[in-house]
């Protein structure tokens, strides 16, 4: 899937409530989006305005069946670092932080 693919899905995740969070520790320092501290539309007007230079790919790292999708990209002031995965129909979210 190229990064436009990727970045297509995600929006049409965020868009229609197709989220889901990662259960990890310290969610609410690493996960804004679970909190509320990040909107969905914030985040999609974040991942919309990155590129592939922003935007990296690799394996998740207790599954190795599952493609992790990693942006960090500098907006409004913040360096944001978004970290998902696709988990049909939703994206699960690792991480949403700046």
């Amino acid at each position: 899937m190229s990064f436009k693919e990727i970045k297509g899905k995600v929006i049409v995740c965020l868009k229609n409530g197709q989220v889901r969070f990662a259960v990890r520790r310290e969610i609410h320092l690493k996960n804004l989006l679970s909190t509320g501290e990040v909107t969905s539309q914030e985040l999609e007007r974040v991942i919309g305005l990155a590129t592939g230079q922003h935007y990296q790919g690799r394996r998740h790292h207790l599954d190795s069946s599952l493609d992790v999708h990693i942006i960090t990209l500098w907006y409004a002031g913040v360096n944001w670092y978004i970290k998902w995965y696709f988990a049909e129909p939703n994206s699960v979210f690792i991480s949403v932080h700046h």
